[in-house]
C-alpha cells in the first residue's frame, strides 16, 4: 500500500492516465482497507483521498459512517478533514446525520478552533432536525467573546432559519442587537442575513428601518452599503414614508461614489423602490438616466449590459428622459455582443411611441438589409490574402456578424412586428407607411415570419379603410414580382405574403381600374410551386376579380366587349383546368368549382347575340317602328352577374373581441340535447341487460304479478318497457346458467356499455321520419330579378391603378379597434365606475352590416321556412328499472 498520502494518489493518477479506471479501482480497494484501521491518522488520510475522488465523480457514500468517526477526532487537523468530507458528500437524506447531533453540540462548546470548523461544516450539512436541535446553541453563540465566532454563528444561523423558520422568534432580538456590534465584520454579516430574510417577508423587518438608515449614513463599507440599499429596496414598497427619507442619502451616493457596483445598486433601488415618482423623483430619475447613459458609452461590456437592464425599468415611468439618448441606445443594437444587442432590443421596444416609431423601425430594418460588401466578389489580392491567412496556424476564425445569424434576424423581425402592432396599432399614425414596412420586411427578413406578416397585412387592410387603395397597389406589385414568386420555395422566402396579396386584391378589387389585368398573375403556371393554401387563395381571388370586372363591364356593356370577355374566360378555363387534378383537396375543390362556373359563363357568352343582330328589318319596309326596337331582357349576357353576388353581398368588417360570446342563444335551443337520438334497439338492449342484472336472483320462478307475461310459442318472452312503450323479444332464461355463460354474458354487457359510453359515433335518433314528398318545406329562392341596368356610367379612362400619390398620404386614418358585433348580441353591462373627465364610453353596436354593392339582393318569399332557428329536439330517455318494487308498480 504505497498510496499513503493524497499526494501519492495524485501522482499515481497522473502516471496512469491511459488506464485510469484500473488504477482507481485498485486505489479504492486499498482505501477500504485503510479506512477500517483503528489508527485515526490512517483513517483520516483515507477519508481525504476519498474526498478527492468524490470531486472526480466517484461515489463515497459507503464511507459516511467513517466520515463521522473522523469528525469526532479530538485533533483539530483530523476533525477539519472530517467536516470537509461531510460538507462535500453529505446530503439531506444521509442516514448518519442523525448520529451527529450530540457530536455537534459537543464541538460547539469546545475550543474556538473547533467551534469555527464546526460552524463552517454545520452550514453545509444542516437538516430540519439538526436545525431544531441546535438552534438554542447557535443563538447563544451570537454573544461569544470572539468576533470571528460571532460572525460565523450569524451566517450559520441563516442556514438554520431556512430549514427551521420557527427559530426566528428567538433569534430576531439577538440579530437586531448585532446591528450595533463593535466589530464591523459582525455588523456586515448581520446586514447580509437580514437582507436575505427580508427578501422572503419584508413586512416583518420594517421596524429595523431606523437602525439601517443610521448605518446607511454613517458607514463607509461599500459592500455593506450595497446590502443595506438592497434591503431598503425590499422595504420601501411596503412603507411609502421611506421613499422620501431615502432620496437625499441615495442621491448623494449616486453623485459622489466612484464604486460602479454601489452606483448600480443605488439606481436599481431607486427604480424598484418607487423613488423616481413625484416632483422630487424627477431630478433623481434624470441623474440615474445620465449615469446609465455613461455606462452605455463605456468600453466595459458588463457596464453596458447592466445599464440597458436598468433603463428598461425606467422607461415605463420616464420615457421622455430616455428619448434624449435614443441614438446612443440604438447604437447598442449594432454591438458585436449578442447579449447586449438583445437587451438593447428590449429597451428600444419599450421606448417606442407614436413620435419615434418610424425612425426606430427604419433603423432596425437597416440591420436586416444585407451588406453590399458581402454580395460583391473579392479581388484577386483579397482572395490570396484570405487563403494565406486561412493556411496559417493558430489563425482565429473570421468574425460573423450577428445580423447574419438566422436566430437574431428572426427575433429582430418579430420585435418590429410586435412593437408596431402593440395595442391594436396605437402607435401607428401613417398606415401607408406601415404597409410598406411589412412589404419591405418580407423582402429583407430572410427568415420565416411570413405568417405574422400575412396576418398583419390582412388585419390592417380590414381595419383601416383609408389605407386600402395603397395596400391594393402594393399587393398588385407583389403579385407581379417574379423574384418573390421564384424565391417562395426557399427557406425564409415568406410565401405567406403572397397569400395576403392575393386575398387583399381579391377582396378589394374595386380599387383597381383594370382588374382583368391582374388575372394572368393570379393564374400563371408558376403558382403550382406555391404551398396549396396559397394556390387555393389565388383561385378564389381570381374568381372574385373576374366577378367584379364582369359586373362593372355589364353596366357599361358594349357589343365590342364580347370578344375580350370570351378571351379572358377561355384563358381562365385553360389555367384552372390544369389545377383540377391537383393532389391537394382544397386546391382541387376550388379549381373544380371555378371551372364549372366559368364553363357556364363561357356557354352563355357563346349563345349571346348582340342587339343589332337580333333586330332584322322586314322586307319591303323602309323603316322600323318604335315597337320593333323594344327587346325583352337585358342587352348584355346575364352570366356576367353570376359571380359578383356570391362574394360581395356585405362588407367584410373586423369582428369584436367578444362578438362570439355575445351571441344570444335562440329561443328553444337546448345545447345539452342530442342532435340525433341513439337507435331504439341499442337503448332497449342496454336496458334489458340492466334489468337482467338487477333481477338476477328472480329468474327461476315468479308468482302473481311478478310472473312473466306473454310467453311465446317459440321459446321467447316479452319484456314490456312502460316508459318507452316498446316490446323487446329476448330468449327465455334457462333454469340453470353455468359460470362460463354467466362470465361471457357479463363480459359482453361491459363491452357494450363501454362502447356506448366512449364511442362518439353512436348517435341516437327517435324523431319521426320526414316524408320525402313534403316538397313545401324546401326553401325556394327567386333568381329571376336582375340588377337594374340603367345606372350611371363609370369613367372611361381606366389606368392600371386608380390615381394615387406616390408619397404617403398625410390624412388622418381611422382604425376600427372595437370591431363589429353580431345582430341581436347581448352586450354585457359595464361596471359602475366614476366617469373621468374627457373620457368617452363606446358601446359596440349590433347593427346589421351595411351592404357593399348596389345590386339588388335576391328575394326570398315570406312563406318559405327559415332555417336559421331549427325546431328544438325533444329528448326521451328511458327510465332504469333497478328494483323489483318499481317493476311491480309499473306492471300494475
Amino acid at each position: 500500500m504505497w498510496e499513503r498520502t493524497l499526494q501519492d494518489l495524485v501522482r499515481g493518477l497522473r502516471a496512469n492516465r491511459k488506464d485510469e479506471s484500473k488504477f482507481i479501482a485498485k486505489a479504492v480497494d486499498e482505501i477500504r482497507q485503510e479506512i477500517k484501521s483503528d489508527e485515526m491518522e490512517l483513517k483520516a488520510g483515507a477519508v481525504l483521498k476519498l474526498t478527492y475522488l468524490d470531486m472526480l465523480g466517484y461515489d463515497m457514500s459507503w464511507a459516511s459512517f467513517h466520515v463521522v468517526e473522523v469528525m469526532s477526532s479530538p485533533k483539530f487537523h483530523l476533525k477539519s478533514v472530517g467536516y470537509l468530507a461531510a460538507a462535500q458528500t453529505f446530503e439531506q437524506d444521509t442516514d448518519v446525520l442523525m448520529l451527529t447531533t450530540n457530536l455537534l453540540k459537543k464541538d460547539l462548546s469546545s475550543t474556538p478552533a473547533d467551534i469555527a470548523v464546526t460552524l463552517d461544516g454545520l452550514s453545509h450539512i444542516v437538516t430540519a432536525e439538526l436545525a431544531r436541535d441546535l438552534s438554542p446553541e447557535l443563538i447563544a453563540m451570537l454573544n461569544h467573546s470572539r468576533p470571528h465566532i460571532r460572525k460565523r454563528a450569524i451566517l450559520a444561523l441563516y442556514k438554520v432559519l431556512v430549514k427551521y423558520p420557527e427559530a426566528i422568534h428567538h433569534a430576531r432580538s439577538r440579530l437586531e442587537e448585532k446591528l450595533e456590534d463593535s466589530d464591523p465584520a459582525v455588523v456586515a454579516a448581520t446586514v447580509n442575513v437580514l437582507c436575505e430574510l427580508a427578501r422572503r417577508n419584508p413586512q416583518d423587518y420594517l421596524s429595523l428601518a431606523p437602525q439601517l438608515f443610521h448605518l446607511l449614513t454613517s458607514s463607509s463599507n461599500n459592500w455593506m452599503l450595497i446590502k443595506i440599499i438592497k434591503l431598503f429596496g425590499s422595504l420601501s414598497p411596503h412603507e411609502p414614508r421611506l421613499v422620501k427619507k431615502l432620496q437625499p442619502p441615495i442621491t448623494e451616493l449616486i453623485s459622489t461614489t466612484s464604486a460602479i457596483s454601489l452606483l448600480y445598486e443605488c439606481v436599481r433601488t431607486c427604480i424598484i423602490g418607487g423613488m423616481l415618482q413625484g416632483p422630487s423623483g424627477d431630478a433623481l430619475a434624470r441623474m440615474c438616466v445620465a449615469k446609465l447613459a455613461s455606462f452605455i458609452e463605456d468600453a466595459d461590456q458588463n457596464l453596458k449590459y447592466i445599464a440597458l437592464l436598468a433603463m428598461v425599468k425606467i422607461v415605463p415611468s420616464h420615457p421622455h428622459l430616455l428619448a434624449d439618448y435614443q441614438d446612443t441606445i440604438l447604437a447598442s443594437v449594432n454591438d458585436q455582443d449578442i447579449s447586449i444587442r438583445m437587451r438593447a432590443l428590449d429597451l428600444v421596444s419599450a421606448m417606442v411611441d407614436s413620435t419615434n416609431i418610424q425612425s426606430i423601425v427604419q433603423q432596425l430594418l437597416a440591420h436586416l438589409v444585407p451588406e453590399s460588401s458581402a454580395s460583391a466578389l473579392p479581388s484577386a489580392a483579397q482572395s490570396l490574402a484570405q487563403n494565406v491567412a486561412a493556411s496559417a496556424p493558430n489563425t482565429p476564425k473570421a468574425f460573423v456578424s450577428p445580423t447574419q445569424s438566422p436566430g437574431y434576424r428572426l427575433i429582430l423581425s418579430q420585435r418590429i412586428l410586435a412593437m408596431c402592432s402593440q395595442s391594436t396599432y396605437e402607435n401607428i399614425t401613417n398606415f401607408e407607411w406601415y404597409i410598406s414596412v411589412l412589404v419591405d420586411l418580407a423582402h429583407v427578413a430572410n427568415v420565416d415570419v411570413g405568417v405574422e406578416i400575412r396576418d398583419q397585412l390582412v388585419d390592417v387592410v380590414g381595419r383601416v379603410r383609408g389605407a386600402r387603395r395603397y395596400a391594393v397597389k402594393l399587393m398588385y406589385t407583389l403579385l407581379s414580382d417574379e423574384s418573390m414568386l421564384r424565391n417562395a420555395s426557399e427557406e425564409g422566402g415568406c410565401p405567406e405574403v403572397l397569400w395576403a396579396a392575393a386575398w387583399v386584391c381579391g377582396e378589394y378589387c374595386q380599387e383597381l381600374s383594370e382588374p382583368q389585368k391582374l388575372l394572368p398573375y393570379l393564374l400563371q403556371p408558376e403558382i403550382a410551386n406555391l404551398p396549396p393554401d396559397i394556390v387555393a387563395v389565388y383561385i378564389q381571388a381570381a374568381t372574385k376579380v373576374f366577378g367584379y370586372w364582369a359586373a362593372e363591364l355589364a353596366q357599361r356593356w358594349d357589343d365590342n366587349d364580347l370578344a375580350e370577355v370570351k378571351q379572358v374566360v377561355e384563358s381562365i378555363l385553360g389555367r384552372v383546368s390544369s389545377l383540377t387534378s391537383s393532389p391537394h383537396i382544397e386546391v382541387r375543390e376550388r379549381a373544380a368549382n371555378a371551372y364549372q362556373l366559368f364553363t357556364f359563363i363561357s356557354a352563355d357568352l357563346n349563345s349571346h347575340r348582340s342587339k343589332a343582330a337580333s333586330i332584322m328589318p322586314l322586307a319591303g319596309s323602309s323603316s322600323m317602328t318604335e315597337d320593333s326596337l323594344s327587346i325583352d331582357g337585358p342587352h348584355f349576357p346575364k352570366s356576367l352577374y353570376l359571380i359578383q353576388p356570391l362574394f360581395n353581398p356585405y362588407e367584410l368588417n373586423p369582428a369584436a373581441a367578444n362578438a362570439q360570446a355575445s351571441v344570444a342563444i335562440p329561443e328553444g335551443l337546448d345545447l345539452e340535447a342530442w342532435f340525433v337520438q341513439p337507435p331504439k334497439d341499442v337503448l332497449a338492449h342496454s336496458h334489458s341487460d340492466e334489468v337482467d342484472v338487477a333481477g338476477e336472483k328472480k329468474k327461476k320462478s315468479k308468482k302473481g304479478k311478478d310472473k312473466d307475461l306473454g310467453a311465446t310459442a317459440s321459446g321467447k318472452k316479452k319484456k314490456v318497457h312502460k316508459d318507452s312503450e316498446r316490446v323487446v323479444l329476448t330468449p327465455m332464461d334457462s333454469d340453470v346458467e353455468n359460470p362460463e355463460e354467466r362470465a361471457q354474458r357479463e363480459r359482453r354487457k361491459l363491452e357494450r356499455q363501454a362502447q356506448l359510453r366512449d364511442d362518439p359515433y353512436y348517435i341516437i335518433d327517435d324523431r319521426p321520419s320526414r316524408s320525402v314528398e313534403d316538397v313545401d318545406s324546401i326553401p325556394i329562392v327567386h333568381l329571376d330579378d336582375m340588377p337594374s341596368i340603367h345606372q350611371d356610367s363609370r369613367e372611361t379612362k381606366l389606368p392600371t391603378l386608380r390615381a394615387t400619390s406616390q408619397a404617403f398620404s398625410s390624412e388622418y386614418y381611422t382604425i376600427e379597434r372595437d370591431g363589429e358585433m353580431p345582430e341581436g348580441a347581448i352586450v354585457p353591462r359595464p361596471q359602475l365606475t366614476a366617469p373621468s373627465s374627457g373620457s368617452r364610453t363606446q358601446t359596440p353596436s349590433a347593427a346589421t352590416p351595411s351592404r357593399m354593392t348596389s345590386f339588388q339582393p335576391y328575394e326570398v318569399p315570406d312563406d318559405s321556412p327559415k332555417s336559421a332557428t331549427p325546431e328544438p329536439i325533444k329528448v326521451v330517455r328511458s327510465k332504469k328499472k333497478t328494483t323489483s318494487k318499481k317493476k311491480k308498480t309499473a306492471d300494475t
